[in-house]
């Protein structure tokens, strides 16, 4: 269907470089011919409280994972009503707005519009259109500020942008054609992540099997007396973690002074079960490198095992350069003669050892896995010779996992992208949809149109950074 798409007949020259040409019917008005400014003020505070991001529009705040803390009460804030259209003032250089369809508050420092009774846009079409990566470049040259981060989107400016104005049937076609495209896009990423989770699923029991069970499934096992590992293989035991590590100690418990270039400083999200994940991570200077490592210094052959944020998540160190770690991470130090550090992290993340892990967390908002408490979690040993087979051997089923699932992460940011594209060539008038819209079916995926937009988005990231807010809402404001 989308591949059967094609030009308008004719286009004419919009005038404005950042949208080049458009259909030549379609109209092009000032917002301020499509939309007021309101500001209309909470009395009590009572009323629904929505939460204004760049994934997902305008959306109801209990709906959402945000961190930063709420005002202790909403009266004062600014009211809206179904197809108003609201933006985060401070973030509309990167499309923190949208669309409401609900009544309710946001923000007193957003800016909220009311589509006028003459207003030739659709509020279904406009949430499309304005959320654009070209109007997300206008809305940046109109803002005001010193840097990204001070940039302001105020109404004398923002009801100045020419919004585009196909006709009102083209603007249902293109509506209808979207939601259609949403829906393929949500069923296939949601089997796509169907499969990354059924490849941690099987990953996480082969390896469970070697590390209660060993290489050799016939093997001779006997009692242990051990409620979490009732059943292992002869000469195996099951020691607390205090018994086979030399030391545990965690990272500074403050947020350091942040560089651009230095020494890398990690946090629990930078560790994962089956790889790093560096590209976020942090850096901080030679200096207070140096002080830091007077209290640990991690080094190939330590395991980091997660007990901020997300706990309970064990890597054994194979990185080539130095760096430190933060508060959220405790650097283990093997005891050689008892374990070896690959075998140490693969059997840390079998899900006896993280149960053992969650129950000793402590904390609702702020979680803590102390380094006295993680000492008592029980793990099987094996003799060395072993342990070394089984962890090569968990890292050959771990290398194979994290390609095929590289392979399934790519395959849907591709979608993402693709998705990205095609909406802006078709509410932009690149693309035209409205045969491919009159034959789509009259019937709709109950299951799928339910789902919130947010569905489209990889959410696979976990974990606490060194103060830091949700990279994957970019958006609201305390």
């Amino acid at each position: 269907m989308i591949s059967q798409l094609r030009r308008y007949p004719a286009y004419r020259d919009s005038g404005l470089t950042w949208l080049g040409s458009v259909p030549a019917h379609w109209a092009l008005r000032r917002a301020k011919y499509v939309y007021r400014e309101v500001d209309e003020r909470s009395t009590t505070g009572d009323e629904e409280l929505l939460s204004v991001s760049h994934l997902t529009g305008v959306t109801p705040r209990r709906e959402k994972n945000v961190t930063m803390f709420l005002a202790e009460s909403n009266v004062g804030h600014k009211r809206c009503q179904p197809h108003d259209l609201v933006i985060n003032t401070m973030w509309a250089w990167m499309a923190a707005l949208g669309v409401s369809r609900l009544t309710g508050l946001v923000s007193p420092s957003y800016g909220v519009y009311r589509p006028l009774q003459s207003s030739p846009v659709l509020p279904a079409y406009a949430n499309r259109l304005l959320r654009t990566t070209a109007y997300a470049a206008e809305f940046t040259c109109r803002s005001t500020g010193v840097n990204s981060s001070r940039l302001r989107l105020y109404p004398e400016e923002f009801l100045r942008i020419p919004i585009l104005c196909p006709p009102p049937t083209e603007q249902t076609a293109i509506v209808r054609f979207l939601d259609h495209v949403d829906q393929k896009v949500r069923r296939h990423v949601r089997a796509k992540r169907r499969l990354l989770s059924l490849l941690t699923e099987q990953r996480q029991a082969i390896i469970h099997g070697l590390v209660t069970g060993g290489l050799d499934d016939a093997g001779l096992r006997e009692p242990t007396g051990d409620p979490w590992f009732p059943v292992l293989p002869l000469r195996w035991q099951v020691l607390p973690l205090r018994r086979v590590i030399r030391s545990a100690i965690d990272g500074p418990h403050f947020s350091p002074a942040y560089v651009d270039d230095g020494v890398p400083f990690l946090s629990a999200r930078n560790v994962k079960a089956d790889r790093w994940s560096l590209a976020d991570m942090k850096y901080i200077s030679r200096d207070d490198c140096d002080e830091f490592c007077r209290r640990v210094r991690p080094e190939r052959g330590d395991v980091l095992y997660t007990k901020g944020g997300t706990t309970g998540i064990a890597r054994a160190v194979d990185l080539d350069f130095p760096f430190q770690v933060w508060v959220h991470i405790a650097v283990l130090k093997p005891e050689g003669s008892r374990v070896v550090p690959e075998y140490l992290a693969a059997a840390l993340n079998t899900p006896r050892c993280y149960e053992q892990s969650q129950l000793l967390t402590r904390g609702a908002t702020n979680q803590d896995l102390g380094l006295g408490r993680m000492k008592a979690i029980v793990l099987p040993v094996p003799p060395l010779r072993e342990q070394d087979a089984i962890a090569r051997r968990a890292q050959d089923v771990s290398d194979y996992s994290c390609r095929a699932m590289v392979s399934v992460r790519r395959d849907i940011d591709l979608v993402h992208e693709l998705h990205t594209r095609l909406v802006a060539d078709v509410v932009t008038g690149k693309l035209d949809v409205r045969d491919a819209a009159a034959q789509l079916p009259n019937e709709i995926d109950e299951e799928l149109a339910l789902d919130d937009l947010e569905s489209l988005v990889e959410d696979e990231e976990s974990g606490e950074g060194p103060s830091e807010t949700p990279l994957e809402e970019v958006g609201d404001e305390p």
